[in-house]
């Protein structure tokens, strides 16, 4: 059997077969990756055929753009030329057949190979997916993308892209211990993916360092402008503390505050801010608007097909098919008034990057649950980019996540400046269970 090399930026050179049988190896105890066909060797055809267009279509060795040859995992709600969508879910998957997802063409067209669909919670909302966290098997790897980020955590490919609508790219990079980005609500195009709730969905990325996802988010965002040397400066930090700090549990509040103190013997900057006293209130505007836009996006479907439907997605169409349209126009303008405030709060607290637990703790064991999103509830309802850095271990010996969230529209810089301190962090490197 012939095999070729590809090499990536800032990637090891590896063979076809080599990604191939890894993964075949690691995924079936880990379930990451969604079944290509019947035949065994369909994913191995398809990424040989993948890299020898590649190849052709950017035959010298330079200039090469900046993914070439390097294979990604991609949510299986985003549309893929060559690959059926289903969503997670038992509906044909016909009915979500359209033109391949503008995100898509960007890391085709920047070299990237597309190494297969990554298991999603069914239509990305919470009836969770096959996938099991590479750290420990009998834990969720958290969701709704788990797929993407347990093939990156398992070593299978250095890159995957997911969907955040609340935490659903933070909390399973902080749950398997990699990088995860969620870049401002809208510099990545959402065509061609299946909706949740438009006002949030957003593409993130899944990666194995801060410069990987920077490299990939290049890329994938609109407009992105590198920051240059002269713009570089020492963040200064911000701690929200107050309710939502507190609903964190023990042993995630214990580990904050040993990053906090790290970071700050480090000769950062740390300012502590009351933040988010009404909390509960906003945390029921998001569900508003969330639940009613899940409703909308899914009304011919679930009218056709609901009985194939699993029951969490049952419930979430239902509960946005009692809100009005009054309550909802409502929980948009809450939204906007909250935005407003926290982009105040930033600029009197003189912040740069907030800092605070990715999750409310380790990924919880049991794989019925993807478990709570609540620590990333308030910067997606406000639509600001974040990331999750790997930040050691719990007690069990999971790992665990620093969240970093800026202003809207500084994902450039928020990704420059963590990478200053992501060092600082333990790294949560220890070998996936096979």
């Amino acid at each position: 059997m012939e095999t070729k090399t590809y090499e990536a930026s800032g990637s090891p050179s590896v063979t076809v077969d080599a990604l191939c049988d890894r993964i075949d190896e690691i995924d079936r105890a880990i379930h990451a990756f969604v079944t290509e066909s019947e035949t065994s060797t369909a994913r191995r055809e398809r990424v040989r055929r993948e890299l020898r267009s590649v190849h052709e279509r950017w035959p010298a060795a330079r200039p090469r753009p900046p993914l070439f040859g390097v294979p990604v995992g991609v949510k299986d709600i985003v549309n893929v030329d060559g690959l059926p969508t289903r969503g997670g879910s038992a509906l044909p998957p016909e009915v979500f057949e359209g033109r391949q997802a503008g995100v898509v063409d960007r890391l085709r067209d920047a070299g990237a190979l597309i190494a297969g669909k990554t298991v999603t919670a069914e239509f990305a909302i919470a009836a969770p997916g096959a996938t099991r966290n590479p750290h420990a098997h009998d834990h969720t790897p958290g969701g709704s993308s788990s797929g993407s980020a347990a093939a990156v955590a398992a070593g299978m490919v250095p890159l995957a892209v997911g969907t955040q609508t609340v935490g659903s790219v933070i909390r399973p990079a902080a749950y398997c211990g990699v990088v995860g980005f969620k870049p401002t609500a809208g510099r990545i195009p959402v065509d061609g993916v299946i909706p949740n709730a438009p006002t949030f969905d957003t593409i993130g990325v899944f990666a194995t360092t801060i410069s990987t996802a920077a490299m990939a988010t290049a890329v994938l965002c609109d407009g992105w402008q590198p920051v240059q040397s002269t713009e570089r400066k020492r963040p200064v930090l911000g701690v929200p503390d107050g309710p939502y700090l507190e609903l964190a549990g023990t042993e995630a509040r214990a580990a904050f505050e040993a990053q906090v103190a790290t970071l700050s013997s480090a000769g950062f900057t740390v300012h502590r801010v009351p933040m988010f006293a009404d909390l509960a209130h906003d945390a029921d505007d998001l569900f508003t608007v969330n639940r009613y836009e899940a409703a909308q996006s899914h009304a011919e479907w679930f009218r056709q097909y609901g009985a194939l439907y699993r029951q969490q997605s049952v419930t979430a169409v239902r509960q946005g098919q009692t809100i009005s349209r009054d309550q909802y126009e409502h929980g948009l303008r809450r939204r906007e008034a909250f935005r407003t405030a926290l982009s105040q709060d930033t600029d009197e607290a003189d912040i740069d990057i907030w800092i605070c637990p990715a999750a409310t703790g380790p990924a919880p064991h049991g794989l019925a649950s993807t478990g709570s999103s609540v620590m990333c509830l308030p910067w997606s309802y406000a639509g600001w980019p974040s990331l999750s850095v790997p930040a050691g271990q719990a007690e069990n010996g999971l790992p665990l996540g620093l969240q970093c969230v800026s202003r809207p529209g500084s994902d450039e810089r928020l990704l420059d400046w963590a990478q200053a301190f992501e060092t600082l962090m333990l790294p949560a490197g220890f070998p996936t269970q096979r």
